[in-house]
C-alpha cells in the first residue's frame, strides 16, 4: 500500500497575501473616509456631505483597493 501525501499547501504565496491585506486596508480606508457628513436633525441639510473627500477621494481609494485585490490574485506566488 502506497503512502499518501497529506501535506496541505496554500493556494497563494506570502506575497499574494501581503497584497491582499494591503488591498483590504485601502478599501476599508475608502469606506471610512466615505462615512459621516450627516446631520443629527433630519430637518437640517448639511453641505459637508458633498465635500471633496467623500465625493472624489473615498470612491477612488475603494477602486484602487479593488485593483490591488485583482493584482494580488493574479500575481505569480513564486
Amino acid at each position: 500500500m502506497a503512502k499518501e501525501n497529506n501535506s496541505k499547501t496554500f493556494l497563494f504565496g506570502k506575497r499574494n497575501y501581503l497584497f491582499m491585506l494591503i488591498g483590504i486596508v485601502v478599501i476599508a480606508l475608502g469606506f471610512i473616509l466615505m462615512s459621516g457628513g450627516g446631520s443629527d436633525d433630519p430637518q437640517v441639510f448639511n453641505e459637508e456631505i458633498y465635500n471633496w473627500q467623500r465625493i472624489r477621494l473615498a470612491p477612488t481609494l475603494v477602486i484602487i483597493g479593488l485593483a490591488i485585490q485583482v493584482y494580488a490574485i493574479f500575481t505569480n506566488p513564486k
